[in-house]
């Protein structure tokens, strides 16, 4: 099958409804011209029945040079290509001639026939070679230099290939992509038909990329009942997913009842059968009054006696840490020595604070103490690149909290747990902040009784996006001794980013930096035109920055957005500054509706143990090699790793990036647009985490109302758990303990 690297793009096209909408058209594929990495779209050369060859566009994934298709669609005028069919579906139907039956044989699609095999088999029965595959397959052993074995393979292959043809015209019809037809084949072999046609509700659960939504377009297409048991089923546990990625931990029942009738239109007796099934099927559990996902359930209950096992503890390392005698003192401030001689006093502690306040400094100094009298140390962060920071700061490696706790990607368990403990006596774990309910359960499994742990983070900043407020449940929760840093230092207070910053975290607007001041790090550009903002965002990053400031355009400068569509949205932004900023015809492909192209900057937005790489890296795509379908992305300068189109997925452009995409992130250069378009979104905690991800210059772009808006805006879309209330209670208990 060709590919080429560009597709012919529609570009702009004229209908010419010569026979009207719903045309169809028949003939033989003679060559695919291009089809793209998802096979969602395809543009192939077919000789009609009329002898003549036309060019044909449209969802032919699969498609093999060769076969016989029956098209339906519409004949258009394409103002480059010309005269096109735009095929709106299909059918296969075998070829006809000698010609095409050789070309369909011999394409590759039917496994243990080659173009020689096939040349042999038409050349000896002719027009009767369908007849014979299908009917009287044993005289293939007739055939000159065609033996037993190789009849066998043949007539195998025939058949298997028959009845996945057959499969994939019953799973196409149904709404289903190729790309996803091929998943469900290799999730279910040859069963795949009759699993979507017995529950395809059952794909929502079994499937990755098929959720409810898409699982009840085909029960509709299949004529299945609204008020089937197994949607009902399926739309309860699709619901409390649904508050679980919105960063609740669990949900009261009548809340998520609600949710599911309103989603299924049926009524509440019907969804709460639904949920009493999900219940009997353990999809959802309930406790204490509130629905769960068990992975949950189990994480909010464990998690708190874990806590406590660790708090309690009367030997600890960090009793060891004293100051290095002869060692070159580093002046710390009142906060800053509490924080540090914490660690003698309690074996869990936070330290907490904004930018510029020392926290760095402070885990500086217990690292020193720590290596001082010989307690082993180990560094970690959530993401790769505050991982980076951390080491950078402290001299020492850290890790991601997956590498540290090692994470096998294959199992999806992690190597260290409470049989297979951290080989460790302090441990500090920067931007906690970032910490989910399921990472901070597996993180406090691994640590073994007697360990220091010190959690480090900025308690105003955007909670985790997985499920949970573990960082704030932390902090009120009694187990851990809390320092916070608020003192900001003379060096820090002369950055306009962080002192703004701290303005708008005590509730002030920032304030913009005055024209005599010369070159500054914070600049506010009033504004609230998307059209405008975006062109603005496009001069800004491509010319003013770079000339004005040195800084590098694509390596130095981070689009930050609250959201991911919208004329200021993440995804605006990346279409026109990859246009500008990579522009001219290179190698690209897309997948999933998103293009890639050699140049291209992208963040790795999930993390992959196998290549290395982790959620937030940053890289570069540096070779797209089409007929192999892969892709190479520098990261780091120095990390090349080899990517397929199909992982595609884990990454996204990355010219801009959303507020919460950038969780654990700094830049030297953040160029944050904040305007009125995104009303939804705009947060006190959003704005701040937003400003103190620039490190060298942040250029806000928005209005004044806008900007009032984010920063009067300090209500939280609440989250369900109830992980605060199991560790005050365990707290509660503990010390009733103590005092009897």
């Amino acid at each position: 099958m060709m590919n080429s690297s560009r597709p012919p793009h529609p570009g702009t096209v004229n209908s010419v409804p010569e026979n009207g909408n719903g045309t169809t058209l028949c003939g033989e594929v003679t060559r695919i011209v291009y089809e793209n990495s998802d096979g969602s779209y395809a543009v192939l050369r077919l000789t009609g029945d009329d002898g003549k060859e036309h060019t044909v566009r449209g969802p032919l994934g699969g498609v093999v040079a060769g076969q016989h298709l029956e098209l339906t669609g519409a004949w258009e005028r394409h103002a480059e290509f010309g005269r096109q069919f735009k095929a709106s579906c299909y059918k296969v139907t075998l070829p006809a001639t000698a010609a095409g039956l050789k070309r369909f044989l011999g394409s590759g699609a039917i496994p243990g026939i080659g173009k020689k095999s096939a040349e042999l088999i038409v050349d000896y029965f002719g027009d009767q070679t369908l007849i014979v595959l299908d009917r009287y397959s044993k005289r293939l052993q007739e055939v000159p230099l065609i033996g037993p074995k190789k009849a066998e393979a043949i007539i195998r292959g025939w058949r298997e290939s028959a009845a996945r043809r057959d499969g994939y015209i019953f799973l196409q019809g149904l709404g289903i992509t190729p790309a996803y037809c091929a998943k469900l084949f290799k999730r279910y072999g040859e069963a795949a038909p009759e699993v979507v046609r017995q529950n395809p509700y059952r794909l929502a659960e079994e499937v990755d990329g098929i959720g409810f939504l898409k699982a009840d377009e085909i029960a509709r297409a299949l004529g299945i009942a609204p008020d089937s048991p197994d949607r009902m089923t399926a739309a309860a546990v699709y619901v409390m997913n649904t508050l679980i990625g919105n960063g609740n931990v669990c949900a009261p029942e009548t809340e998520l009842e609600r949710r599911a009738a309103e989603l299924t239109r049926q009524t509440p007796e019907t969804v709460r059968d639904g949920l009493g099934r999900a219940l009997e099927r353990r999809l959802l559990r309930r406790l204490d009054g509130m629905i769960y996902t068990p992975l949950l359930a189990r994480a909010e209950t464990e998690l708190p006696e874990l806590v406590a096992a660790l708090a309690t503890v009367k030997q600890f390392s960090g009793t060891r840490l004293r100051p290095v005698p002869g060692a070159r003192p580093i002046t710390l401030n009142e906060q800053q020595r509490r924080a540090v001689e914490q660690l003698t006093a309690a074996p869990l502690s936070i330290i907490t604070g904004g930018p510029g306040v020392g926290k760095t400094t402070v885990i500086g100094e217990i690292v020193r103490r720590a290596r001082g009298a010989g307690v082993s140390i180990a560094l970690a962060a959530p993401t790769g690149r505050a991982a980076k920071r951390l080491s950078e700061s402290t001299g020492m490696t850290a890790k991601t909290l997956h590498r540290l706790l090692m994470f096998d990607p294959a199992t999806g368990k992690f190597g260290c747990d409470r049989s297979s403990p951290l080989n460790c006596e302090l441990l500090i774990v920067d931007e906690v902040s970032m910490l989910d309910l399921l990472l901070a359960q597996a993180l406090f499994r691994a640590i073994k009784p007697g360990t220091s742990v010190i959690l480090v983070g900025d308690a105003d900043q955007l909670p985790s996006v997985g499920a949970g407020t573990v960082f704030a449940d932390f902090l009120s929760s009694g187990w851990f001794a809390v320092t916070e840093l608020t003192e900001i230092f003379r060096q820090a207070a002369g950055s306009r980013i962080i002192v703004n910053a701290h303005r708008v975290n005590s509730g002030l607007l920032p304030e913009k930096q005055p024209p005599e001041s010369g070159l500054g790090d914070f600049y506010w550009i009033a504004q609230d035109d998307p059209e405008r903002a975006l062109e603005l965002i496009e001069i800004l990053v491509a010319e003013r920055i770079p000339c004005r400031f040195g800084f590098d355009p694509v390596d130095d400068i981070q689009v930050l957005t609250p959201m991911n569509r919208g004329s200021c949205g993440m995804q605006s932004i990346n279409e026109r500054l990859a246009a500008r900023l990579n522009g001219g015809d290179k190698p690209a492909f897309t997948f999933g509706g998103q293009r890639f192209k050699v140049g291209d900057k992208i963040m790795q937005t999930a993390n992959n143990y196998d290549k290395n790489v982790f959620n937030g890296d940053l890289g570069r795509i540096q070779k797209i090699d089409t007929p192999k379908k892969t892709f190479l992305v520098l990261f780091d300068e120095t990390h090349l790793v080899e990517y397929k189109f199909e992982e595609a997925d884990q990454l996204s452009c990355a010219y801009a990036v959303t507020v919460h995409k950038s969780q654990g992130c700094e830049f030297p250069v953040v160029v944050l647009p904040l305007l009125t378009q995104h009303y939804m979104m705009l947060q006190r905690n959003l704005l701040y985490t937003a400003m103190t991800r620039a490190k060298k210059l942040l250029i806000l772009i928005g209005s004044a109302r806008a900007v009032r808006l984010a920063v009067e805006n300090t209500r939280m879309e609440p989250r369900f758990s109830l992980l605060n209330d199991r560790m005050r209670l365990l707290r509660e208990k503990y010390l009733s303990i103590q005092q009897h």
